[in-house]
């Protein structure tokens, strides 16, 4: 499937909703998380394709989203990472909220398009990046923004190692958690809080509870 027909896809089993925390963004989301993974792999003809994360507006990234719209002092003017950006909603929030230049990286292929169309329909310009950047070096970039990345062990152990690496170069890292099992309990930060309407498709309760972490260099 190439890029234009995702874009098709996704504008095909999606709906442009505003979510309640969120007002100023509109995003392509799904409504149900098994008929679009169904649709995912009857579209690519495979099997074992990994959930549809980018379909949904996570309680940590929509966090993160409305702290850099309510302050946006943290990003304006500056080089923004997105990390495991999902939906594009972080990084598009820190385009309205004035950053210099955004990127959004994810490595699922449908996030790409994803992110493409959600920033269009925005009107801000995202560069969506295909790569995993883990332990790699970020020169240029800023401030580091990442929602929700810390719901398994080993990805929530690396990234925090490789992200504490990148604090240390003096670069801002905030992470959204709405009470993930594996988000560090040193070395971090309360920045905000902030309660975040779910679905129960998603969650097993209605509201989270979000925190954004300032992950410090050191544990």
């Amino acid at each position: 499937m190439n890029n234009f027909s995702q874009i098709d896809f996704i504008r095909s089993n999606t709906v442009v909703t505003r979510t309640p925390l969120l007002p100023e963004i509109a995003l392509h989301l799904a409504t149900e998380i098994t008929p679009l993974w169904e649709a995912t792999e009857d579209s690519l003809k495979e099997s074992n394709v990994p959930p549809p994360y980018w379909a949904f507006a996570w309680p940590g990234g929509q966090a993160v989203a409305r702290l850099v719209l309510d302050r946006p002092e943290l990003v304006a003017g500056k080089s923004v990472l997105d990390f495991a950006a999902g939906t594009g909603l972080v990084g598009i929030a820190a385009m309205m909220a004035g950053a210099a230049r955004v990127q959004s990286c994810d490595i699922d292929r449908f996030a790409l398009s994803a992110i493409a169309l959600n920033a269009e329909s925005n009107g801000v310009d995202v560069k969506a990046v295909s790569a995993d950047l883990v332990d790699r070096p970020l020169p240029g970039i800023d401030v580091v923004l990442a929602g929700d990345v810390c719901y398994e062990k080993p990805m929530a152990d690396r990234v925090t190692a490789w992200l504490r690496g990148i604090a240390a170069t003096g670069t801002l890292v905030l992470l959204g958690d709405p009470g993930r099992a594996y988000v560090p309990l040193n070395g971090i930060e309360r920045v905000a809080q902030y309660s975040v309407p779910t679905s129960l498709e998603l969650e097993d309760r209605e509201m989270r509870e979000t925190v954004i972490w300032r992950l410090l260099p050191e544990a």
